[in-house]
Order: C-alpha cells, then structure tokens, then sequence
C-alpha cells in the first residue's frame, strides 16, 4: 500500500514516564524496532516540558498517571510550545479518554498478565509508525463529568422523521482505529436520538472498548453501550464492538442481531471492520450504510467494497480531516467509497442519505 511503504523514516521518540522500571522497559524494547530510535526520556512533566524541544522527537509516549503533573496536563502545556503526535502508554484508566480529547492521537494499554511483554512493545512500535505521519488535532472540548442516563446533552441536529417507514429498515456500520475515538465522536454527537442502528468497530484494547461506549452514551443523544452477544438491534441504539472479539450482523428471520464471537484476526485486528462490514454485505437485506474513517492499514477497505456492491451507501472520511488517511484511503482508492467527508461533516451526509429514502 502507498502508505505503508512511506514508512521508512528514522522516527525519533522521547518516552516520558515517572517509572524507572517503565522507562527502561519501553526503551529497551524500542531500540530494536527497525526504524525507531529513542532519543532521550523525560522522568516527568516538567521535564518533558524542556526535553521535547531541544530533542525535537516526532513521537512522544506518555504515561497517563504521573504525579505533580498528570499526562493530561502536560497534553496542554506542550501542544502549544512544541506540536507532536503523543501515543500514551495507560492501564485501564478513564482519563486515557480525556488524554485523547486533549490532542494525544492514540494509546497502548500497559502489559499485565494477559499480554507478554513482547506483544505490548510490538504493538507500542506499531501505533508509532502510524502516529509519526499523523495530524495533531487541536484539543477538542473536555468532556462533562459522568452523569445518570437520564441527564442526555441536547444535541444540535435535524431530526430524523420519527414516522418514517424506510428508516425502520436502515442498518449502518462505522469503522475506525488510530485518531478515531474523537473523530467517531465527533459523527455521533451531531446525529438524533431516533438513529437507525449502529454497530461501531474502533481498534481498541481489553476493557477500553466499554469505557468508551459509556463515554459515548454520556454525550450522545442516542442509546451506546458495548456489544454484547445476540443484543438485539434496534432504531436508537448504537453498539460498540467488544475488544478481542469478531462482531459481524446476523440475521434471524426479519431481524438482525449482533455476534460477538472469538476468532482469528482479520486485516490484523479483533475486531476487524471488515468482518462487521462483509457480514453486512452477505446478510442485511435491508438498505445499509458503511462509514469508514481514520486509522493506519487498510482494515475494512474490502468490506466496504462488498458493501457498496451489496447496494450500500459507503461514506468515507477526507484526508484533511483524518489524523491517519490510511484506512479511508485504501477503501477510496478502491472505489469502495461513494462520498468523503470530514469528520465533521459525515453526520449531514449520512442524515441527507437517510431523509432522502
């Protein structure tokens, strides 16, 4: 793929994190990663605040949980002096996602007893490469405090029309993975409670994934919450796909469901989007919508294709607005993708489509 073999350039790191152990372990493992090469560590915040610069690193990764400084408030004080993709380094924690509203561009979650060591470096030099050659966002606006479900934003969109026969027959899937958890974001709070049924697949690790969709639910007019086996799909209701599992459409009589199920990787990735969007293809007999947005590789380019030969109508983020234009750009270079859009702009699109069937 044209993007992959761009990636061929020394990529400078600086490892911020307060661990001497993490430090060691992250810059050891690094060194022998092909085309990375760590060029110093800062032990703190403040002390990144003044390496950054004078080492002038195309990546940072960032320990989220540091004290005197959080990595969500080293995030705002060094966008502004030096520009860089951040990838932070997390246990399973919520303010990854705050972190990631702040302008870092991806994470990796720390290894514990289910994840060798080895997998969790090779997986930190993967989300390098890709954040070496992505575009730092301006941070977006920091999220409300969690709230009960009956405390739902208002959301400025056009309503859709509730009575609308066609619309109780729409099934639309979404993908994404590097810069996605905002830029998904950023579609879904722009579109009204009546939505017909989503299934979102964001590349993301264990335990994440249901964070997020509570994240989503908090400020989102429509019903997000993580996949579960067999939930039934209805208008309304937005579902992300579990971490570590393949989620693909099924169909049982007139109505679909969703299957969580393990499996092998596809295109690299558990959850693949494209399972969930040749499931799509080979099942929904309804109309349907494929949205394809940020992220490295080429996962769910082939699905799309199968979708829009299926009848689909395929939506696929610009490169202007993608943090990395490598998913989005294999799928439209293929001619899987009908219209691109920004992130900003894909709900309007996706709402025009469905109030002109």
């Amino acid at each position: 793929m044209a993007f992959e073999a761009t990636v061929k350039k020394r990529i400078r790191v600086l490892v911020v994190d307060d661990s001497a152990v993490a430090r060691t372990f992250i810059t050891s493992g690094l060194m022998g990663k092909g085309n990375i090469q760590v060029v110093g560590f800062a032990v703190n915040g403040a002390d990144a605040l003044k390496k950054a610069p004078e080492l002038k690193p195309d990546v940072v990764t960032l320990d989220v949980e540091m004290p005197d400084m959080s990595g969500i408030e080293l995030l705002k004080k060094l966008m502004p002096v030096y520009r860089v993709p951040v990838i932070l380094v997390s246990s399973l924690n919520l303010h990854v996602f705050e972190a990631l509203a702040a302008g870092a561009v991806d994470f990796v979650r720390k290894p514990d007893s289910r994840q060798s060591k080895e997998e969790f470096i090779g997986t930190l030099a993967q989300k390098i490469e890709a954040a070496a050659y992505a575009k730092v966002r301006t941070a977006s606006h920091p999220a409300p405090a969690a709230s009960s479900a009956a405390a739902k934003p208002a959301v400025e969109t056009i309503p859709l029309l509730g009575a609308s026969p066609a619309l109780d027959h729409v099934m639309i899937g979404l993908g994404a993975s590097t810069g996605g958890t905002e830029a998904t974001l950023e579609v879904m709070k722009r579109l009204p409670a009546d939505i017909p049924p989503m299934v979102i697949v964001q590349h993301m690790p264990p335990g994440f994934t249901k964070m997020y969709a509570d994240r989503l639910n908090r400020l989102c007019a429509m019903e997000v919450r993580e996949a579960v086996d067999g939930d039934d799909l209805y208008r309304g209701l937005a579902l992300v796909a579990p971490a570590d599992y393949q989620c693909r459409f099924v169909r049982i009589g007139d109505r679909y469901r969703v299957s969580c199920r393990p499996g092998e990787k596809v295109s690299g990735h558990r959850p693949s989007v494209d399972v969930l969007f040749q499931s799509m293809a080979d099942v929904v007999k309804t109309r349907m919508v494929g949205i394809i947005m940020t992220g490295m590789g080429h996962d769910g380019a082939d699905g799309l294709l199968a979708m829009r030969k299926a009848g689909a109508y395929t939506i696929g983020q610009d490169k202007e607005s993608s943090v990395v234009y490598g998913m989005p750009m294999v799928a439209n270079d293929i001619g899987a993708v009908q219209v691109q859009a920004s992130c900003e702009n894909i709900a309007g699109v996706l709402l025009r489509h469905l109030k002109s069937l």
